[in-house]
């Protein structure tokens, strides 16, 4: 098809996801037609660097010739097979694989598809890990705690542990009930109130919500050290270890959802070990196939899982599935990345990246409209404000500015995609790119903050 033709039906048929239709018809997109190394390649030869790695899934590059391979050599083989009543040799090799390198303990492992199934997984197999464990509570556990802002997903138990109102207010009468936790990320703190007195105020906060609701909880869920979709809100270092404090005191399962701060994102393999902390749930999937096919895992404890061994007359299986479970040809990916992460040194590689960025993005430490910068590891928040000098009221641009659009539009048209959560820029390089690109994904974004914000203020 002509580009044109390509257009045409995807103005006319194609649903975008989080889009307003009417806006994507009038911007002409870039049509995304190859790849190559960390750029794309759209139907009209323009290249743009992959400055999101495709919605923070890209690990080691596109084209990448070990996991293309991968993939081959399996569709030699076969590219599914279901696991209900059946093996897999992909599915046993991977899981094998993550069991050796997931948190001490974690021996266990669910597949299914995407982010937000392996939350939602997690979710029952909490729930009815309470109603089958050994000595069951008096009372039920029918209450989820999570965080305020959180984004785990958007299937309906997901999003009931889901704390960001545009996505998920709609939905309010589908929910089921949830205990959030104030975010301890300081910058939107109640004004008059100091960094510290909310860091305080959030540890309470945690305390006194855990012990009056720890009868009812049936798991607390989290998305370690970064709350991506929050607008890369950074938790202070030791909160996800007294997280981890109390929900162990209060016997309160804890699922940490590493579908974005996992696979090197951090800077370690998963986020959870930078405060030495070992979840009861581990959620995997972006990254977890180097970005080439749909795969999630969610890892748990031999404790957990025993609590479903019975006879088949006890009805206490885990009855949950998906089609592709286990996908062999995703699975194939999955194995091939994790070699990469070996033989290529990738999470050396982060280290270094993470330090080019610190010093780079230092650049706009006195930008008159940057408000603040979040960083750790590869995962980088930028957040633009109409007057910096205002921080008590937070003046931001209006709304129909959308200025971290505008952002977006002028990297665009100097050849770097990326994509912002509302007046947050977000910078999410690919773990594996070179060094070099991020100088060249540093030097565009800056620019197209500063023609962004030139043309709204002239």
């Amino acid at each position: 098809m002509q580009p044109e033709e390509l257009r045409q039906i995807d103005n006319e048929h194609l649903w975008h996801p989080f889009t307003q239709m009417r806006g994507h018809r009038a911007e002409n997109v870039p049509l995304i037609e190859s790849g190559d190394g960390f750029y794309l390649i759209d139907v009209e030869g323009r290249r743009y660097l992959d400055g999101v790695s495709s919605l923070w899934c890209n690990v080691h590059g596109h084209r990448v010739p070990e996991l293309d391979q991968a993939v081959r050599d399996q569709l030699d083989r076969i590219a599914h097979s279901t696991l209900l009543g059946l093996g897999s040799v992909p599915s046993i090799e991977l899981a094998g694989e993550l069991v050796k390198r997931a948190p001490e303990g974690l021996t266990k492992v669910f597949y299914s598809d995407s982010g937000s199934t392996a939350v939602e997984i997690a979710l029952k197999m909490a729930f009815q890990y309470h109603n089958q464990k050994p000595n069951p509570d008096a009372q039920s556990r029918d209450l989820f705690a999570c965080m305020q802002h959180a984004y785990h997903g958007d299937t309906i138990g997901s999003v009931s542990v889901g704390g960001i109102s545009i996505f998920h207010e709609i939905f309010g009468k589908l929910l089921f009930h949830s205990v959030q936790m104030p975010c301890p990320a300081a910058y939107h703190r109640p004004e008059g109130m100091s960094e510290a007195d909310y860091h305080a105020h959030c540890y309470a906060e945690l305390e006194r919500l855990l012990a009056e609701n720890h009868t009812r909880l049936a798991a607390f869920v989290i998305e370690p050290l970064v709350q991506g979709a929050a607008g890369m809100q950074m938790h202070p270092p030791g909160y996800l270890k007294r997280v981890r404090e109390l929900t162990t005191r209060y016997g309160i399962p804890l699922i940490a959802d590493e579908v974005a701060v996992g696979l090197g994102r951090t800077g370690t393999m998963f986020a959870c070990e930078q405060e030495g902390v070992t979840p009861d749930f581990l959620c995997l999937a972006k990254g977890i196939t180097g970005g080439y096919l749909p795969l999630a895992v969610t890892m748990t404890t031999d404790e957990v899982a025993a609590a479903f061994e019975g006879e088949h007359t006890d009805y206490n299986a885990f009855y949950h599935g998906h089609t592709y479970t286990g996908n062999a040809l995703a699975c194939a990916a999955a194995l091939a990345t994790l070699e990469l992460f070996d033989s290529q040194n990738t999470l050396e590689n982060v280290k270094a990246n993470e330090q080019i960025l610190a010093d780079r993005l230092a650049e706009l430490k006195d930008h008159p409209h940057v408000g603040e910068v979040r960083h750790k590891g590869t995962m980088v928040g930028i957040e633009l404000v109409a007057n910096r000098e205002t921080r008590e009221t937070r003046e931001a641009f209006p709304a129909d500015c959308r200025m971290g659009h505008q952002v977006t539009l002028a990297a665009r048209e100097q050849g770097v995609i990326i994509r912002p959560l509302g007046d947050v820029v977000i910078l999410m390089p690919a773990p594996g790119m070179p060094g070099a690109q991020i100088h060249e994904l540093c030097d565009v974004v800056f620019a197209a903050i500063d023609k962004a914000i030139s043309l709204q203020v002239a």
